[in-house]
This record gives structure tokens, sequence and C-alpha cells, in this order.
């Protein structure tokens, strides 16, 4: 990696050389390697999707052991939280759940001048959770979004043919994302096929909080990554149409296309990563990074084929015409 200075301090060899003593020397997040801490520790700062937080997490504790030297500092907000700041440079990397739309990608490069660079380093099966104690054990695509989309006409699980033991209130308590989160926009588009979510649902900041109101609400539903699943609460089996198969969220099926809310999980550069940030990239993608996207829950990319996008089904908004 490319050692780059503060402007101030460049005409100054003096100051360069006490810089290098100090252990200062390094690059922001526009040059692509990562910022300096103390003691020569080249810091790399990671924001975005909370579907991600976790195994991002552990891939920067994991990676201390591998690079001493290298500090990952890691924090959630949203896939469009973290491709916010990827855009005014303010970060390394940008983790996401979604891809990155054309206008961010030229707003990116008209503000750094650098074209975001994609990696994709995993794959997510967004699961449809429910309390351990519904009966319910699949539904439709079609049903699921008559739930969540405006002027939905599913609001009680009795409308389901569904009694949840004990509650003599059956009104669907609806669990969604804040709408800057990658989940959002995904479950959006491959569920609700781009129309209005309905107001009054209960909006929250983390995938791990939908799973825990969920599983403290009988008669709640929500959604959030395969991998924050908990024995309070069930995953459903999903079918991409009435009369068809349900599958489970799982590797297997998220491999073989079966599972209809497949994603791929992305990480966002400001161009071609380089010096500590490429290394890091790099252990991301290497047999050694992809055994922390399996214990996280998630799937590696060595398992199987991406998914397909256009996979989900159409019309599943059951004709609802308006769009957002």
């Amino acid at each position: 990696m490319k050692a780059q200075f503060p402007r101030h301090l460049r005409p100054s060899l003096a100051s360069v050389a006490l810089l290098a003593v100090l252990g200062l020397v390094a690059c922001g997040p526009s040059g692509g390697g990562g910022e300096s801490g103390e003691g020569g520790t080249t810091i790399i700062q990671n924001k975005g999707s909370d579907t991600m937080v976790n195994v991002a997490q552990v891939w920067a504790e994991t990676y201390r052991s591998v690079a001493p030297d290298v500090e990952v500092e890691v924090s959630g907000g949203g896939s469009g939280v973290g491709i916010a700041a990827l855009i005014r440079g303010t970060v390394d990397m940008a983790n996401a759940s979604r891809d990155m739309k054309p206008e961010e990608m030229e707003s990116a490069e008209k503000n750094t001048g650098k074209a975001p660079k994609e990696f994709t380093v995993g794959y997510d099966a967004l699961a449809v959770y429910v309390h351990k104690d519904n009966p319910i054990e699949e539904i439709e695509l079609s049903k699921l979004a008559q739930i969540y989309v405006e002027g939905g006409s599913v609001t009680r699980w009795s409308q389901l043919g569904v009694t949840i033991p004990g509650v003599t209130d059956d009104t669907i308590v609806r669990v969604s994302r804040q709408s800057s989160s990658g989940t959002y926009e995904f479950f959006r588009d491959h569920v609700l096929q781009k129309h209005d979510y309905a107001l009054g649902s209960r909006d929250l900041n983390g995938s791990k909080e939908v799973v825990e109101l969920v599983s403290n609400t009988p008669t709640a539903i929500g959604y959030s990554g395969m991998g924050y699943a908990t024995d309070r609460v069930k995953m459903l089996r999903l079918a991409s149409e009435d009369g068809a198969t349900a599958y489970e969220p799982s590797v297997e099926n998220t491999n073989n296309h079966t599972y209809p809310l497949a994603r791929p999980l992305h990480i966002y550069t400001l161009g071609e990563p380089e010096g500590a940030l490429k290394a890091y990239v790099d252990w991301i993608l290497s047999p050694a990074g992809q055994k922390v996207v399996e214990d996280s829950g998630y799937v590696p990319l060595s398992t199987g084929a991406a998914p397909a996008d256009d996979a989900s089904p159409e019309d599943a908004a059951g004709g609802q015409s308006a769009e957002q």
C-alpha cells in the first residue's frame, strides 16, 4: 500500500519522517486502503447492512489474528446508510444486502472520482418469521404480499385459517425494517413487486430486533436474514405461487434456487481496493473468510451458484397496480 499524507504535511520531509516514527502514516477511505490508528495500526472503516453486521463483526475479529496491525471498525445502520457513506467517501467499504442503484454508482464516482467495485461475498435466504407457538408452517408469496402491501386484504390470522393458542385478538402485527435497509427494499421488490408497504407496521432498525419482537409477540410476522433464527421463532416455508411446493430457507434451497427469497450479499469499495483493504477483501473471499459466512448461518460462495435475480414470482401483490 502506498502511504498518503495529509496535504498540509506533504511539503515537509521532516514531518513525514516524524509521522512514520509515530506510526501515523496511512491513507484515508478515499485512498482505498484504510486510515491510521495508534502504533501503526491500519483502520478500515466498514459500514452498512444490518443483515451482514454480525458476519462482518466476526470477519473483523477473526482477521486480527491474521493481520494484527489491521483493525476493521464495523457499524450497521442499513445498506442505504453504508452506501451513502461510500458515496461521500467516508468509509473504505460498504456492506449491502441489495445491489447499488445506477444513480448511486454515478453519485459515488462523481463525488470521489472512483467507480464503486462490487464483491459478492455470500448469499442469504431472507426468512419470514412467526412466533414459535403460531401453528402456521408455510405461506404463498401472494398471501404474504397481501399482509404487507398497501390495501392488502389479509389483516387477521383467521383469514389464513390459523388459530393461535391463547390469543383473543388475532390481528396480525406486521414487523418490517426501516426504509434505509436493503432488506426492506429486497422484500418490497420481490414480495410486493415494488408496490407500497401498508402503513402501521412496526419498522425496526436491525435484523436482530425484528426476530426479537416476533419472538415476544404471538400474533407477529416479520422478515429477516436466516442467520438470525432462534428457538423462539419459526421460519416459514415459502411457495412462489399458489399451489406450488413450499420450501424452507436453507443453504441447499438457496443453492438450488427453490427458495424464492434468496439473495446475494455484497461488499462495495471505491474503485479497486489497494493495500490493506485489498488484502482484507481477498481474505473474506478466501476459504477462511467464507468459513465465517457459513458459521454465521449464511451461504458461502463455494457451495453453489448465485440465486437468479429474476427468480421471484410475478404479481405477488395480487394485482395491485400503483407503484412507488
